[in-house]
């Protein structure tokens, strides 16, 4: 089953972190993604822009407005994204556990909604 590993933390953390802590925290990130390719689990995966770059879109009534920014203001902000393969949620959380952020904010596990063949 896949599962999409979302990774929320502060952007003020790692922008606060001191150089060598947050190249520490890069490199996890790189060994962690080294480890799950090499395992078979890692689908795919990115980093994102800083929420300062994200455009949000709503259509209301066949009018499309667009607001700069995330839909809402929160404390953690999505960060990136892991899609994994997974025999089931409790893997999918072995995983997860280990992306780096979760020691600094946290990650939310989405289950790929599969639809049936046309």
């Amino acid at each position: 089953m896949q599962y999409l590993c979302l990774i929320y933390d502060n952007e003020k953390i790692w922008a606060d972190m001191p150089e060598a802590e947050s190249g520490q925290m890069f490199g996890e990130y790189m060994q962690f993604t080294a480890d799950i390719k090499k395992s078979g689990h890692l689908i795919g995966g990115e980093a994102l822009q800083p929420v300062s770059t994200a455009t949000t879109v709503r259509v209301r009534n066949g009018k499309t407005t667009t607001t700069d920014g995330p839909f809402a203001e929160t404390r953690e902000q999505l960060g990136g994204y892991y899609l994994i393969e997974a025999k089931d949620l409790d893997e999918a959380t072995a995983i997860a556990a280990r992306i780096p952020s979760a020691r600094i904010g946290s990650i939310e596990i989405r289950p790929i909604l599969k639809t049936p063949p046309a």
